[in-house]
């Protein structure tokens, strides 16, 4: 059974920087294709970042490129997502997910992944 823990979101002003963790316990952390999404309040969740089982490939929402990356260390068996320049409008629970594939390609649906977080909750102040 693979089990994901966020860490690291909190209440942050507007223009600074959080970096957000995804430890996985379970499975073969380096064959999964990691993706972190979010979910503002009233909003459906939405893909932000996705990175390929050996970091070769690495994807953003085009609202974050430029301002966050998205990393892992499969030694930890860690992913993280740090946001630099954050906006009022990156507010939100923040989910991590897993899917256990070697494709390269972007994963940016939900029901693409077999494995989910639950969620860490990033707010920006303006």
């Amino acid at each position: 059974q693979v089990q994901l823990v966020e860490s690291g979101g909190g209440l942050v002003q507007a223009g600074g920087s959080v970096r957000l963790s995804c430890a996985a316990s379970g499975g073969t952390f380096s064959s999964f294709y990691m993706g972190w999404f979010r979910q503002a309040p009233g909003k459906e969740r939405e893909f932000v970042a996705g990175i390929s089982w050996s970091g070769g490939s690495r994807d953003y929402t085009d609202s974050v490129k430029g301002r966050f990356t998205i990393s892992r260390d499969n030694a930890k068996k860690t992913v993280y997502l740090q946001m630099n320049s954050l906006k009022p409008e990156d507010t939100a629970i923040y989910y991590c997910a897993a899917k256990s594939t070697f494709r390269r390609m972007a994963l940016v649906g939900t029901n693409e992944y077999a494995y989910w977080g639950q969620g860490t909750q990033v707010t920006v102040s303006s």
